[in-house]
Order: structure tokens, then C-alpha cells, then sequence
């Protein structure tokens, strides 16, 4: 009864935090037309055949509502996934090739402001109704010897079986970066990236919920490869938007000091054990994640690609100021205690407390005293890690 009540309020706080099925909607909707527009016949990009496929937190069904005024985060690769070679284009080519008929794309759909050239991508920002702004990647297919040495180090690093490393080997590719010294040269040394692959490793961590995607598949209609991973509705899925909102209240004026997303996320997934109700789930979490983080270098490694450390900023002299690696380490322990006040069997004023300061949510005391059973009344409030110096989300 009692885990019973304690997922009833963190799926009342996730209902509160995650993205409408209409944002996603949207978001399809925005990166298929794009995709039409490469596919024109006047498109440059057409012959190559261009594939734009969503990535990060949309892809993997792990996005929350925008914090505090943020915009939408809308994550893509454009694939040109036939004709072009590091052998006949450099990174530079490619990105303009790709830019050019962004550039067209933008004007024909009334997009107001310019188009923005990142490190790695284009940037598109939308102002219709939501605002989102889209991050396009340019990349083509890796080559097959170094699609073969990643295979061999996710079965040796990662543990991966034959069958998925050999799947998610496929899918690399290699994207523009305009700070690589070799960006207008021809060049096989390009970065790597796999979006997809990863995506893929993150799905098989999610039908360790066998029970929980058995009924999602019920409960469809539909087998759980027909739905798109925002409605899986996993644990391990619930548990990281709930850690990301956390993250993001801790941290609220200290931005380029919180935990990176693809670092929660993975060491989240490495953790999960399959189990089916969130409370279990988050505990389980948040007790080993930590836990899983290496003592040498790579300390966070890429599943998909293991010589890929997610945690380089943690040791590099440009970030050392950012003490990256102390406050991951204190938000984890900040987590766990109001993870333990959200657990709390004896008073409703615990209970709204951790959700007030730990995911700035107001939860209601009716609700919350009806699913426990309570009467709210005065005890203290939960602990606080306390940091050093003092960050501005936590007050003395």
C-alpha cells in the first residue's frame, strides 16, 4: 500500500514536468517536413538521400517541459547516407552543402530568425505556437574499418552481445565539427558520433521492463517496435525526467555547473535492473549510479563508443573551476535525501517540502494526504546537502 501511495505522488510530480504527446507530435511533424523540403527536387542534398531522424532526450522519450522559460531542445541528424565520402568532401563542404538548403528552408517557411551555425550543427528557430529551437547535425555513414573497430570495443568494453554491437556499429556516423584543424582539408580523421546506436543500447535497457511494456503493448494495441519510445512509458524513462528536473532546480543559477543530461541519462540506464513500479526504480537508481562512474579514464564512457568519455569536462583544465565532478556527486546525495522525504509515511509536510524545493512543484496537500492517509502537520524539513562554497539554491 505504501509503495502503492509513493508512486501515485511521483507520477502525479512527472505528469506535472514531462512533455504533452502534442509536443512530440509537433516535433515529428517538424523534423518529417524538414525532411520533404531535403527530398525536393531542387534540393542539393536530394541525391545523396538525406535522412533526418530526431536524437537526445525527443528520440529516447526523456524530454521535459522547458524550465523557468526555456525554449524546446529539438535534436537532429541529417544523414546523407549515399555519394559522399571523407574522401571526396571535407567537413566544411559538407556543412555548407547542408546549410544552403537550411538556408532556403528557412525563408520558405517564414522563420523569422537567422539561421545559426554551431560548432557541430545548424540551428532553426521556430516561433508558431511552440517555441522550438532544432539543431540539425550534418553527417554521412562511417566507414566499415571504423565501423568494425567499435563493434569489437563495445563487445569488449561495453559487454555488449555480437548481435547488438554489430546492429549499433552500423548505424555510426561521422559529423562536421568546425573546430577540428583539419575542417576545410580532406581528412578521414572526422568525429564520431551514434545517436541512433545509442538509442538503440538505451531501448534494450528498457525492455528489461518486460511486465511494464507487455501491458504498454495492451493497452495500444499495437507491438511496443510500432510506438515511438515516448510511449513506452518506462520506468528507467520516468526516473530520469523526474532526476533531469531535479538537476535542473538544483542547479537553477548555476547553470555550467550541473550534471551534464547524457550523463545522467546513461549512468541511469547502466543502473536499472528491470524494475516495474518507479519508486523501486528510482531507488535502485540512485543508489548505484555513482557507483558506476570509472576511477580512471574514461570515467563516464559512451556505451556505443567506450573510448568516448561523457565526463571529459569533468577533468580539464578550461572546467576545473566548474568542480563538475564534486556537485555531480552532491546532487546525487541531494537526490537520494529528498527521494527520502518523497518516501515519507508520516507527514504530508515532508512529503511537499522535498517536492517544493527539490523540483520547485507544489504539490497538492489534499491529494497527497488522501494517498497516504495523513493529516498534515509540522515536523522538520528534510536535510539539505550543504556545498562549498554556497550555491545560490541553497539557502541558509
Amino acid at each position: 500500500m505504501a509503495e502503492h501511495s509513493n508512486n501515485a505522488i511521483l507520477e502525479a510530480m512527472l505528469s506535472a514536468i514531462e512533455l504533452p504527446d502534442s509536443a512530440y507530435e509537433k516535433a515529428e511533424s517538424r523534423y518529417k517536413d524538414l525532411g520533404e523540403w531535403l527530398h525536393r527536387e531542387e534540393s542539393k542534398c536530394s541525391i545523396f538521400e538525406p535522412k533526418i531522424s530526431p536524437q537526445g532526450s525527443f528520440r529516447l522519450g526523456t524530454a521535459n517541459r522547458p524550465f523557468k522559460g526555456e525554449e524546446y531542445d529539438l535534436d537532429m541528424s541529417c544523414n546523407l547516407q549515399e555519394g559522399l565520402t571523407k574522401d571526396i568532401a571535407t567537413q566544411e563542404q559538407l556543412k555548407n552543402l547542408v546549410g544552403d538548403d537550411l538556408e532556403q528552408y528557412r525563408k520558405a517557411r517564414g522563420i523569422q530568425s537567422a539561421l545559426d551555425e554551431k560548432r557541430r550543427c545548424w540551428r532553426l528557430d521556430y516561433a508558431d505556437g511552440i517555441s522550438f529551437h532544432m539543431d540539425i547535425v550534418p553527417c554521412i555513414p562511417e566507414d566499415s574499418d571504423k565501423k568494425a573497430v567499435l563493434e569489437k570495443r563495445m563487445i569488449e568494453s561495453s559487454k555488449f552481445s555480437g548481435t547488438l554491437a554489430e546492429d549499433v556499429s552500423n548505424l555510426a556516423v561521422s559529423i562536421t565539427d568546425n573546430s577540428d584543424p583539419n575542417y576545410s582539408q580532406l581528412s578521414d580523421d572526422w568525429r564520431i558520433s551514434n545517436p541512433e546506436g545509442y538509442a538503440q543500447w538505451f531501448e534494450s535497457r528498457m525492455r528489461l521492463a518486460e511486465a511494464v511494456l507487455n501491458n504498454r503493448m495492451f493497452e495500444a494495441k499495437a507491438s511496443i517496435e510500432e510506438l515511438p519510445n515516448y510511449q513506452w512509458k518506462t520506468p528507467l524513462q520516468m526516473v530520469i525526467k523526474l532526476l533531469k528536473r531535479h538537476r535542473d532546480t538544483m542547479f537553477e543559477n548555476d547553470d555550467e555547473s550541473k550534471p551534464i543530461s547524457i550523463i545522467i541519462t546513461t549512468l541511469a540506464a547502466k543502473a536499472y535492473s528491470g524494475e516495474s513500479d518507479l519508486v523501486s526504480a528510482m531507488e535502485n537508481i540512485l543508489n548505484n549510479m555513482a557507483a558506476l562512474i570509472l576511477p580512471t579514464v574514461p570515467r563516464v564512457p559512451n556505451p556505443v563508443n567506450p573510448v568516448e568519455d561523457f565526463a571529459d569536462k569533468w577533468y580539464s583544465n578550461e572546467h576545473k573551476h566548474l568542480n563538475l565532478e564534486a556537485n555531480f556527486h552532491r546532487w546525487v546525495l541531494q537526490a537520494q535525501a529528498d527521494f527520502e522525504a518523497l518516501r515519507s509515511q508520516e507527514n504530508v509536510k515532508n512529503i511537499l517540502e522535498a517536492a517544493k524545493r527539490g523540483f520547485n512543484l507544489n504539490l497538492d496537500s489534499k491529494f497527497v494526504s488522501e494517498k497516504l492517509g495523513l493529516a498534515p502537520s509540522v515536523v522538520p524539513a528534510p536535510k539539505v546537502i550543504p556545498s562549498s562554497p554556497t550555491r545560490p539554491w541553497y539557502k541558509k
